[in-house]
């Protein structure tokens, strides 16, 4: 049987501050009641949330601004992660949100891994847009380029930096192994 509580901060996918939502009496007693996250709706207890709702909603509001300004710093970062590479550009293995929240500490954030939304592992080399939730209502893309260990990406690989410059060379090293072979 569902008890009847009242939201004292945003809660994901149950509501926002000052909403009367009913849940199940465990989810109550055990995470949203000790976390201070809720109170139980008797009429004493919404004269009291009337009274300090607008010190909530003052709270929330600065969390919020405080995620929309991370998340503003956050929209221009880019991490560049190397992989190994096998056949067929195959990764081995895969990038997880782990990874990009390690890399994204490298740089100065503290984005915790399941605030990276990926929907599932990267798995092929190339450039990504991956939404991070700092906030119920702060979502920002961070740009995810995924290379080669040797760092060399697609279009590196197709048209060589400096291969001009280096043909003298490469007849050179062409001409070895055609010399080895008429001995």
């Amino acid at each position: 049987m569902p008890v009847q509580i009242i939201l004292r901060a945003d809660v994901d996918n149950l509501g926002r501050v000052g909403d009367l939502v009913k849940v199940k009496p465990g989810f109550a007693r055990n995470f949203l009641l000790p976390q201070g996250l809720a109170m139980m709706a008797s009429p004493s207890n919404l004269k009291r949330f009337e009274l300090e709702r607008k010190k909530l909603e003052a709270k929330m509001a600065g969390i919020r601004s405080a995620a929309q300004a991370e998340g503003d710093k956050l929209s221009g970062a880019a991490v560049e992660l190397r992989v190994r590479v096998g056949e067929g550009d195959k990764l081995y293995g895969s990038v997880t949100s782990a990874m990009i929240a390690e890399k994204l500490a490298e740089q100065g954030f503290d984005i915790d891994k399941r605030r990276i939304l990926l929907e599932a592992p990267i798995r092929a080399l190339g450039d990504y847009a991956v939404p991070v939730k700092l906030h119920q209502d702060v979502k920002v893309d961070v740009s995810v380029r995924v290379l080669r260990e040797g760092g060399m990406f697609d279009e590196e690989i197709a048209a060589p930096a400096g291969a001009a410059s280096d043909a003298g060379e490469a007849e050179e090293v062409a001409a070895e192994p055609v010399a080895e072979q008429a001995e």
